[in-house]
């Protein structure tokens, strides 16, 4: 039992940052029906990011506290790695956005090639470490000498995720912008005739999943406290998983799918082989969409004849 408490927590928290990048991939896809995969590897700039303004603050401007540093950070992190996504998708994805349907695709993978290489050639091909952030843990119950531990990291990542979920909800349902997005996903054409810019509406969704890639990498850095050039791939496939697990289009549905994959990981690797525990993931993925093609959440999509 203790165990199993354990490697909840650890998959409730790794499934957070999950389904932090998973929003990003849900929230283009529900706008213009394109998966971007350079997704995972803005989230990748965007730890990078967060690690040079790590040591930027703490080094050259000498912050001691750690509570200001990750704030300045993390805000920091979202405003470039917006910039970012505002720009990728003003020269990669704008001017396709008339063509045929792989053009787009094509020029994603194109991106995430152009990112990953950007990042080793700037940043070296080594891991880049930095001295932990936030050490306490909280020690929930100890038995037979095993002591089941919440650090406080853990709950920065778990109360962000859920902070974030709530303020990117409201503005797709409530605000004027979320309007737009809900119209353009519907018909895009139609929303333009109504009088909604459809391109800055598009942008403003890509540099917001840009600004949640920036919190995701941000937490990524937090927790493991370290980052390379090569780590975008494999989280922004987990991620793109989590989004069509909890079924792609639903922003709930994306953190729900993160979570399933964090908690199916961890504790496969603690009962099973660890080797394996990506086959469990993806295994999950395949049943799932058998008995629902529109994931968990999602809805199933209705075309008018």
């Amino acid at each position: 039992m203790e165990v199993f408490v354990q490697q909840l927590i650890n998959g409730l928290t790794l499934g957070s940052i999950y389904g932090l990048i998973a929003i990003g991939y849900t929230m283009v896809f529900g706008i213009i029906g394109m998966i971007n995969f350079a997704h995972g590897d803005v989230f990748m700039l965007s730890a990078f990011i967060a690690l040079m303004l790590f040591l930027f603050v703490t080094a050259w401007l000498g912050i001691g506290s750690i509570a200001v540093a990750l704030i300045i950070v993390m805000i920091g992190a979202m405003l470039l790695t917006s910039l970012w996504g505002w720009t990728l998708e003003r020269m990669a994805y704008r001017p396709l956005r008339g063509s045929f349907r792989l053009a787009p695709l094509i020029s994603a993978i194109g991106v995430s090639i152009f990112l990953s290489n950007f990042v080793q050639v700037s940043q070296g091909a080594r891991n880049k470490p930095i001295p932990p952030m936030v050490r306490d843990v909280i020690v929930l119950f100890e038995r037979d000498g095993y002591a089941v531990a919440l650090s406080y990291k853990q709950i920065i990542i778990m109360v962000t995720t859920a902070v974030l979920l709530a303020i990117f909800w409201y503005v797709v349902q409530k605000t004027s912008l979320g309007r737009a997005q809900r119209a353009c996903e519907q018909d895009r054409r139609m929303a333009a005739l109504v009088g909604i810019n459809v391109d800055r509406t598009i942008s403003l969704t890509f540099v917001m999943g840009a600004a949640l890639a920036a919190v995701a990498g941000t937490m990524y850095l937090l927790y493991y406290g370290v980052v390379s050039f090569a780590d975008g791939f494999v989280p922004g496939v987990k991620a793109f998983t989590a989004a069509v697990l909890g079924g792609i289009g639903s922003l709930p549905g994306a953190v729900l799918g993160g979570l399933i994959i964090g908690l199916v990981e961890t504790l496969w690797s603690a009962y099973f082989s660890i080797e394996y525990k990506d086959v469990a993931a993806f295994s999950l993925l395949a049943i799932v969409l058998v008995f629902m093609p529109s994931g968990i959440l999602g809805r199933p999509e209705v075309e008018k004849v």
